[in-house]
């Protein structure tokens, strides 16, 4: 009888013991982050002519700290961040002697809009930093999830592209410079959203320009985040 009632107990605690383990999930950490967003300046004067949606891609390796049992964490991590502003019927010259950047309005004839693209596009550079909370800390990649932080970005690359067929054929210049542009950026950021997938905003809080090389204008993102692994 004891031995009966001791394999009983034996094959209760075993398919415990089992189903136990299956609900054990290794946490996701939200090592990788990529944003696709919308991409536009605050407190742009009359003389610059933003048109059409500007684009924006960031991609980013990050590693979460839990904070002890919470459900709350901090993250840091690495990656490239690319913002493109389109200019309507204007070019961002950056090539110019001046000592500001000037935006030339383009000449139309006939109607016609003999410019057919015309951006400025930045990389950066960045380290983004997250205080994070998830609603199911033991499946991060279900359930409720916020994020509010700090981007802080280092400008690598800067050029201005204009596709134009004033001389016919299509011809695209681009020039490279980051002369009037700030070195440093500094975004707050916040982000909510549901398993994979966020709503994110970003604000720059230094402007785009440097001190008296252009208009003082905050670079401003609103996007989707995509995170997981």
């Amino acid at each position: 009888m004891l031995m009966l009632a001791a394999t009983v107990t034996s094959g209760v605690m075993a398919q415990e013991t089992a189903e136990t383990k299956k609900k054990v999930v290794k946490p996701s950490r939200d090592f990788v982050m990529i944003q696709l967003t919308y991409e536009n300046w605050s407190g742009t004067p009359d003389n610059v002519k933003i048109g059409g949606i500007g684009r924006g891609f960031g991609a980013f390796l990050c590693y979460d700290f839990p904070i002890s049992k919470s459900n709350f964490s901090f993250a840091a991590g690495i990656g490239i961040n690319n913002s493109n502003i389109y200019f309507d019927n204007q070019l961002a010259i950056l090539n110019s002697s001046s000592s500001s950047i000037k935006f030339q309005n383009v000449d139309t004839a006939a109607n016609q809009d003999l410019y057919k693209k015309s951006k400025l596009s930045m990389t950066y550079l960045e380290a983004p930093f997250e205080l994070r909370f998830f609603g199911d800390k033991e499946n991060r990649n279900r359930g409720f999830k916020a994020a509010i932080g700090m981007h802080v970005g280092l400008l690598i690359g800067a050029h201005s592209k204009n596709k134009n067929t004033v001389a016919g054929p299509a011809v695209v210049e681009k020039v490279n410079s980051k002369r009037y542009m700030q070195t440093w950026k500094f975004a707050p950021t916040a982000r909510i959203g549901w398993g994979n997938f966020s709503v994110y905003g970003s604000y720059n809080l230094s402007p785009m320009f440097n001190n008296g090389e252009g208009p003082e204008v905050f670079p401003y993102s609103v996007g989707i985040t995509i995170t997981g692994l």
